[in-house]
């Protein structure tokens, strides 16, 4: 969905909105440039760029905010004029003080801190262009007060905060999208399931439109609002400007969406003219649109509009109480607990409303709901105990490690006896680097040198002292012993591992997965969550060891360009998760697996029972019946009369199935546009197809199935024959041939399988 253009109704103005929609869009793609180009600049570059937002600080009487070039470039600049880097001796043109006078508070500041700070200068450069372009002087007054908030910060290192009058998001309860997720759950809920989803789809629909639309001024409505509304509307034309629309192209300020921070006040005053534009925007676009989204928006939206109109405008409307409890449809329950009895981690998201359970709902779900709390209440005590349990067996235990003891383990324990330290070090150009950094700096050269004799001295040498790339060194006894050799790109979201080794008398000690821990660690903290790196053959086991994978989870456009690639060796990558502490993952996986591994025993300790023996064969008796032997029954035993009817009844059943299946399947197989699929996918003909199709499927493969018994259920083999037809629409265009009959073969088997009952 396109952003909603701005206030006219008319085709041309339409057309017209949606070219600066694009230019908005390339806008934002030329910010986010800037921001990647400024931060790839040399460091005294940036300090100069810096020291023209911050004011003077060699005399309390200097007025100078901020510092102008005695020798500013020619405008417009020479294409062939080469860029020259002012020094920090370089005198100010308005009040000749020196250029390190204006960025004196930027002595301590490190390379992630100004890069942040470059980002807000972009942003306040584009604020400035925004004030001297924008005629309504209520918005000109928010772009200034915003400009003059990021030049403060970047002149206290502070991060930007908007303060005042205005108040902190939320400003209403419940939200614009709790009330429209309220609103379907109360006016849908007895549709069908392929209904109550499309209405559910208009308003995600609906709340996405409303994210990015932009409103109206405050001067435009004076005609046709009071003044008493237009105070209000000013209000929270100021807060929208302030929180949504001004942060959506200055990333620097904190962003919300319009839908989560206001609520129904606001819907109020801004929903006809946003409906009006809206359903004039599809009809101008409908002979672009496809059939389906054609029928969904010119003829389910406005229905769906309209009442959505009266719930917001009726003063009894249930949808905006906080404590709505609006039934969630039976389909969606089942959904949901279908997806929590997949889901391991619990995490489940579905449209209900309010406070209410779906175990709380009139079907009598509360017993059920008692008896899972009660047992949580159990597991939490089991838990309790088990692990009060472990740590008494930890203390009395003599040995010095616990059997099949983490990789990490002696490592941690040499760090908590201080034996071994971590230190994050680097050279620099602007600030004075210390003797200890410098020697650790050469130690860890020679490091890299000995451990990777394939690598040329002379490149390690350049990047270890290389300013843009850190170093986490590994140092026992006040010497390092190994370290990893790093550069971060925080525009880009990840760090490219250059060089990681461990001397070769200290290895196999766990250090170097220690060592990654504390690196991941690092990272986490710095907000960077991906790690890249080349490996050579004799490298990949360790980095598979360490969380890498060959499946990249980062793009190539992200980190294309910014990486330098090797010949002969692996592009490795990681991905963070930022709720882990990987210094003390391994010791907390070991204890959930102890504390899983005592309930086990605990739960087979409960349901394990001895029944005792038989007596009767005392008495003479040589034959009982199986099923009187005590606890056969409870294990699922049944009689074997009972057992043959089932049997047969279930032979029945699979073969009238296998008979179904088997007409289907033939008629299918005969149909004209069967053709390209009777047999599998030669891999000469089609070099690449089994590079896009995991999963390929034919009707010879299907009939090879059938006739192994494959099929023990209608699901299974509707399945194939979906995936079939998926398959063949994933892998070709739409106007091929092979497309065209994989359409009408679709249709076709649709109407077998419904023929037979079985859709």
């Amino acid at each position: 969905m396109s952003a909603i253009p701005e206030s006219s109704s008319a085709p041309s103005d339409l057309e017209k909105k949606n070219e600066d929609n694009k230019q908005k869009q390339s806008n934002l793609q030329r910010i986010q440039l800037r921001k990647q180009s400024v931060r790839a600049w040399p460091a005294e570059k940036k300090i100069e760029k810096l020291g023209i937002y911050s004011s003077c600080k060699a005399d309390e009487n200097c007025k100078c905010n901020g510092w102008k070039n005695p020798n500013p470039p020619p405008n417009p600049p020479k294409p062939d004029a080469p860029s020259q880097v002012s020094s920090l001796n370089d005198p100010c043109r308005g009040c000749e003080h020196k250029l390190k006078d204006h960025v004196s508070h930027l002595e301590t500041v490190g390379d992630e801190e100004l890069d942040r700070l470059l980002g807000i200068v972009v942003d306040v450069e584009n604020l400035f262009m925004c004030v001297h372009k924008e005629e309504d002087s209520d918005t000109k007054q928010v772009y200034f007060y915003l400009f003059k908030l990021l030049r403060k910060c970047i002149l206290q290192l502070s991060k930007p905060e908007v303060e005042g009058p205005l108040g902190k998001p939320p400003y209403e309860k419940p939200s614009i999208a709790k009330g429209v997720t309220n609103f379907v759950l109360h006016k849908f809920t007895h549709l069908s399931p392929k209904e109550w989803q499309m209405m559910y789809d208009l308003a995600k629909m609906f709340l996405h439109c409303l994210n990015h639309w932009k409103l109206e001024t405050p001067s435009t409505r004076k005609q046709y609002m009071s003044q008493e509304e237009l105070a209000a509307y000013k209000v929270n034309y100021t807060r929208w400007l302030c929180f949504c629309h001004v942060p959506a192209f200055c990333d620097s300020l904190p962003h919300f969406d319009t839908t989560l921070i206001f609520g129904r006040t606001f819907l109020k005053s801004v929903f006809q003219t946003m409906r009006k534009q809206l359903l004039d925007k599809f009809k101008a676009e409908k002979d672009k649109m496809p059939p389906e989204k054609r029928t969904l928006v010119l003829t389910h939206f406005p229905r769906f509009l309209t009442l959505l109109e009266e719930e917001i405008y009726s003063p009894n409307s249930p949808i905006w109480d906080p404590n709505f409890t609006g039934k969630t449809p039976a389909h969606v329950l089942a959904a949901v607990q279908a997806q929590a009895a997949t889901d391991p981690s619990g995490v489940v998201s579905t449209p209900t409303a309010g406070k209410k359970r779906p175990a709380d709902d009139d079907t009598g779900g509360q017993p059920d709901m008692k008896r899972r709390r009660s047992e949580d209440e159990n597991l939490d005590e089991a838990v309790a105990e088990i692990v009060a349990e472990l740590e008494n067996s930890k203390q009395n235990s003599q040995s010095m490690f616990p059997e099949h003891a983490p990789r990490d383990e002696a490592a941690k324990i040499e760090e908590k006896k201080g034996l071994l330290e971590f230190h994050c070090i680097a050279n620099s150009l602007t600030e004075k680097v210390s003797r200890q950094t410098m020697l650790w700096l050469i130690a860890l050269q020679n490091v890299f040198s000995h451990q990777l004799p394939r690598m040329p001295k002379e490149y390690i040498t350049r990047l270890v002292f290389d300013p843009k790339h850190k170093n986490l060194a590994l140092v026992k006894n006040g010497k390092p012993i190994g370290g990893i050799c790093f550069r971060m790109f925080p525009s880009q979201g990840f760090s490219e591992i250059v060089f990681c080794a461990v001397t070769s008398n200290e290895q196999v000690k766990g250090y170097g997965t220690h060592l990654m821990n504390h690196l991941k660690d690092f990272h986490i903290k710095n907000g960077i969550h991906h790690f890249l790196t080349f490996a050579d053959e004799f490298a990949v086991g360790y980095f598979k060891k360490q969380g890498f994978s060959k499946d990249l989870k980062l793009p190539k456009s992200v980190y294309g360009g910014y990486i330098k690639e090797y010949e002969g060796a692996t592009l490795m990558g990681c991905e963070l998760n930022n709720k882990i502490v990987y210094v003390e993952f391994t010791a907390v996986v070991r204890k959930q697996k102890e504390i899983l591994k005592k309930l086990v025993e605990r739960r087979q300790a409960e349901i394990r029972k001895v029944h005792p023996g038989l007596t009767c064969f005392k008495d003479g008796i040589t034959e009982v019946p199986v099923e009187s032997i005590p606890g056969i029954l409870e294990t699922g035993f049944a009689p074997p009369a009972a057992k043959a009817t089932r049997s047969s009844e279930e032979r029945m059943d699979q073969e009238t199935l296998y008979n179904t299946l088997k007409t289907i399947l033939h008629s299918c197989k005969t149909y004209q546009y069967s053709w390209p699929f009777m047999h599998p996918v030669d891999r000469k003909a089609v070099p690449d197809y089994y590079d896009h199709i995991k999963f390929p499927m034919d009707f010879k493969t299907m009939t090879e199935r059938l006739k192994a018994n494959y099929y023990v259920n209608k699901r299974l083999f509707i399945a194939d024959l979906k995936r079939m037809i998926s398959n063949c629409k994933a892998y070709n265009s739409p106007e091929t041939e092979y497309y065209n009959c994989a359409s009408n073969l679709e249709k076709y088997f649709n109407t077998k399988l419904r023929d037979h009952n079985l859709l």
